[in-house]
């Protein structure tokens, strides 16, 4: 608008003094034409100007807009958009995407992510048996690093501010988002990585141990776990059988697996609280062992009628018997290890050294668990 009410006065005041001061010499008159046509032509070029220097401010503008959004990072995202990208995460990108930055580390480490994780693909084996295991493999672990700090104050000293150091990083660069770098030594990433790197190996149970032996069909035992993540199994190793060395069994696959019971040492006779519901046709597991210096394993077996039975459901009465039958399908009829009985009021542990010693039982409810034991079945029945 400047530029405009100058020119415009200029024209004003050039016109005014040529028309009132004196008279011109004859060449004047014929400038005056050429003179407002001139100032017009300045006039337009100024505006064409004008308009050609705010194009290219308004350019300039549209390049440092585009510029600056080329510009943001993830980290200018909610915390909720971020929280929604992490949880799609494969556990190894999730890994890649805490090398990114200080806030995404803590994000990406803290129990809110890994617990889904940990949840999915060791939830089926890693029970309390083993998260106890794990609560004492910490708590050892930070017995080693106390006294380790004791050996040296430097080091000690540095262990302890470390932390603080990492916390100053943090607020200093976002100081205004909230710290999600977790502080306890027992987090589930913790945990993830010990099971997956074979630093934490966990109790658990193994079915038809020994690839299948045929002394082990339908049985299942405890055994300490070790995860290969290149092959993607375990080793096993299974306890003492009396003087005999720590038997190892390598590449048990997934399916063979199930939690250990919680502390129950397979040396110990399980509680049957279930003797007085047991019925023919139940599913069951009961505890074996060829000896008294052998561990207990489970094996799956079946309620079945008293020789006295006939087998006909209205007039059946085994189940207010004191004896109960219990029947091992997968061995032939007329096998030692086809049948025996129990008696329901004092049950504890019965067998002799021929037949092996029977302990504790307990009656499966579960269709999963039924299932489970099933797909073991042998294809030929076992003599």
């Amino acid at each position: 608008m400047l530029i405009y009410f100058v020119t415009f006065i200029s024209f004003i005041l050039f016109y005014k003094y040529s028309i009132s001061i004196k008279k011109l010499p004859s060449w004047a008159s014929e400038m005056r034409l050429p003179s407002f046509y001139l100032w017009e032509d300045l006039l337009i070029f100024n505006l064409k100007m004008t308009s050609y220097s705010k194009m290219k401010t308004d350019d300039r503008e549209d390049v440092k807009t585009s510029a600056a959004t080329e510009s943001r990072s993830l980290l200018d995202l909610p915390d909720l958009a971020l929280e929604t990208i992490l949880e799609k995460l494969e556990p190894a990108d999730l890994c890649k995407m805490a090398c990114v930055s200080t806030y995404l580390r803590g994000m990406s480490m803290s129990d809110y992510h890994w617990k889904h994780h940990m949840k999915q693909k060791w939830g089926r084996i890693f029970g309390p048996a083993a998260k106890k295991e794990w609560q004492l493999y910490i708590a050892s672990q930070k017995d080693l690093l106390d006294s380790e700090e004791k050996r040296g104050f430097l080091r000690g000293y540095l262990s302890k501010l470390w932390p603080v150091m990492k916390l100053k990083s943090r607020s200093r660069s976002y100081n205004e988002r909230k710290s999600f770098v977790p502080t306890d030594s027992c987090s589930i990433l913790s945990c993830y990585r010990a099971l997956e790197t074979a630093k934490f190996s966990f109790p658990a149970q193994v079915f038809n141990r020994e690839n299948g032996h045929v002394g082990f069909v339908m049985s299942c035992y405890d055994a300490e776990l070790s995860y290969n993540c290149e092959t993607d199994t375990f080793e096993a190793r299974y306890p003492p059988h009396g003087p005999r060395a720590v038997a190892s069994e390598n590449g048990v696959t997934w399916e063979r697996l199930r939690e250990a019971r919680v502390d129950e040492s397979p040396h110990d006779l399980h509680v049957s609280n279930c003797l007085n519901d047991l019925r023919p046709k139940d599913h069951i597991e009961i505890q074996w062992r060829r000896n008294k210096q052998f561990p207990y394993g489970w094996w799956y077996g079946v309620i079945g009628h008293l020789e006295s039975c006939d087998g006909n459901e209205t007039f059946c009465r085994c189940h207010e018997s004191d004896i109960v039958a219990l029947e091992f399908k997968q061995y032939a009829p007329g096998s030692q290890w086809r049948h025996m009985t129990i008696n329901r009021k004092d049950h504890r542990e019965e067998g002799n050294q021929t037949a092996g010693f029977y302990g504790g039982i307990k009656k499966l409810y579960n269709k999963d668990e039924i299932s489970m034991w099933q797909q073991f079945w042998p294809t030929d029945i076992l003599e």
